[in-house]
């Protein structure tokens, strides 16, 4: 479903807007990975699924899951829910996995969609300690929804240097974080 669902996105992009994807060879290819991205709308979700060569699997808020047919589609987009409230040693399980059997894991570190500046949260960082998988920060700059699309808006991706987290201190882990917010404001001076 996962490939069939990206297929369609990528013709209905193309067919509406244009989409650019800059720093692409700077993505792990022989390992599993955490991209990281801005979350401002749903339409970088999708731009990122085209632009990412390989498919992902999303941490999504677990309040998505809760209407049985749109849980069912997410889940077979390879999206899994995780409970942004009270996160748990249990909700970083499935993410691991996946990053230790060598998949993709996308994850918005601001935890949810604003046009604002938010605190970045500690779990990607946390994720990929524990994994032992680098992060990829990555920004979306373009519209937001179809109808800004359609009016020919370009939809950019900018991905960053992999970042490898060293350590399991929580005070380096958050160390951490601020690095990679730092990182993904670099990637808006490139563009």
């Amino acid at each position: 479903m996962y490939i069939f669902t990206l297929t369609i996105a990528k013709m209905v992009v193309r067919l509406f807007g244009k989409v650019e994807v800059q720093n692409k060879h700077l993505l792990p290819k022989n390992e599993g990975y955490i991209v990281t991205c801005t979350h401002r709308g749903w339409l970088e979700i999708v731009i990122l699924g085209i632009s990412v060569p390989r498919p992902i699997h999303f941490m999504a808020k677990k309040e998505l899951f809760q209407n049985k047919i749109l849980g069912s589609f997410l889940q077979k987009i390879n999206a899994f829910p995780v409970d942004r409230e009270n996160t748990s040693p249990s909700s970083i399980k499935k993410p691991v996995k996946l990053l230790k059997a060598g998949e993709v894991v996308g994850i918005f570190p601001s935890g949810t969609r604003t046009a604002e500046e938010v605190p970045l949260k500690r779990g990607a960082v946390t994720i990929s300690s524990l994994a032992r998988a680098p992060i990829v920060p990555a920004l979306y700059v373009g519209p937001r929804t179809l109808k800004e699309l359609r009016k020919m808006k370009k939809a950019t991706i900018i991905f960053g240097e992999p970042i490898y987290i060293k350590t399991n201190n929580r005070d380096e882990l958050t160390t951490y974080t601020e690095l990679l917010n730092e990182k993904t404001k670099e990637l808006e001076k490139q563009f």
